[in-house]
């Protein structure tokens, strides 16, 4: 029964991904990937947990240009990327946040120079409530009372009830259920810093290891609610739109919104590599990148229901892998 729930799910989410990709197209400037030759070898990849199916999409396109090049791919969190990069066990760091400024020095410590981060693609992090759930809308000072216990933007009071955010009849007396990632998770930290101003989470978060679990969580809870990725959305769960404040307007996390800075919970969604400034990049991470960076690539990010990098962030990112 288990295995069915799963395979259930997994086919929603790539229903979901499918619709998602029709309504955002990849800019058409930016260049399609050319094969070169020689490329071949191992590598691993160590770190975030929303950027695992992204990995594996990406490298699934790049072996259909180098059957020879195996990489190992394994997500268990962001905060897993550092350390492996530092200690030579990955060559490829995904994170879905930057460095912090301790993962920096110890880094540098280690080789000298700073880690090269390239930024692959957008996402939007989203909130998440069952599809039955009424609620459209909620505002980040809300977010911050239903999630933390410190209630750092100020609203009035804590929220432990659908009825504390508005709802009426059958959801109003019922407990609101709250999902969330674990500490390792960059996720996890994103939403701790920008919706509870570096507040502390209330006790009774359900932590996940992974944004698929969050998901599927409020999908069989009718009063639950969650954050992940939004390219984990599937048809059981609803994205509600955000306000700054109670009352403002709101925004979803369409592509627009997000590169207009509008949606407040968009991010970058990083890869991390060694490069020492004063040689050639290895020419397997760097075919890697390009084909991350190229048209193909990009089509995958959509494919795989984040948001395509913006022509002029992707000649950003390629002029890194020759500096």
């Amino acid at each position: 029964m288990r295995k069915l729930l799963i395979s259930v799910f997994i086919a929603a989410l790539a229903i979901a991904q499918m619709s998602f990709a029709q309504a955002v197209k990849v800019d058409s400037k930016i260049p399609k990937y050319k094969k070169v030759s020689g490329i071949s070898g191992n590598a691993n990849s160590i770190g975030s947990d929303t950027m695992n199916n992204l990995m594996a999409l990406w490298l699934e396109g790049f072996r259909k240009h180098y059957p020879l090049v195996n990489i190992q791919i394994e997500g268990k969190g962001s905060s897993t990327a550092p350390p492996a990069l530092i200690e030579g066990t990955a060559q490829f760091g995904p994170m879905s946040r930057q460095m912090k400024s301790k993962e920096v020095d110890s880094f540098e410590k280690k080789y000298g120079f700073k880690p090269t981060m390239i930024r692959t693609s957008l996402d939007a992090l989203a909130i998440f409530v069952n599809k039955d759930n009424p609620l459209d809308c909620i505002s980040m000072e809300q977010a911050d009372a239903v999630f933390s216990k410190t209630r750092k933007r100020g609203f009035e009071k804590d929220i432990k009830t659908w009825g504390d955010l508005g709802l009426t009849g059958g959801f109003a007396n019922q407990p609101v259920r709250i999902f969330g990632r674990n500490s390792a998770s960059g996720t996890y930290g994103f939403f701790k810093e920008h919706v509870l101003k570096k507040g502390d989470y209330k006790d009774e978060v359900k932590e996940q290891p992974g944004s698929a679990s969050v998901v599927q969580g409020i999908t069989e809870d009718k009063y639950a609610i969650g954050y992940s990725g939004i390219g984990y959305k599937t048809s059981g769960v609803k994205v509600l739109s955000l306000a700054d404040k109670k009352g403002e307007e709101c925004f979803d996390g369409s592509y627009g919104n997000v590169t207009s800075e509008k949606y407040p919970l968009s991010r970058y969604l990083n890869l991390y590599v060694v490069k020492n400034p004063t040689k050639p990049m290895d020419p397997l991470v760097k075919e890697f990148i390009k084909y991350i960076l190229s048209y193909e690539g990009q089509e995958i990010v959509v494919k795989d229901g984040y948001l395509p990098l913006p022509y002029e962030i992707v000649m950003e990112e390629m002029n890194k892998l020759d500096k």
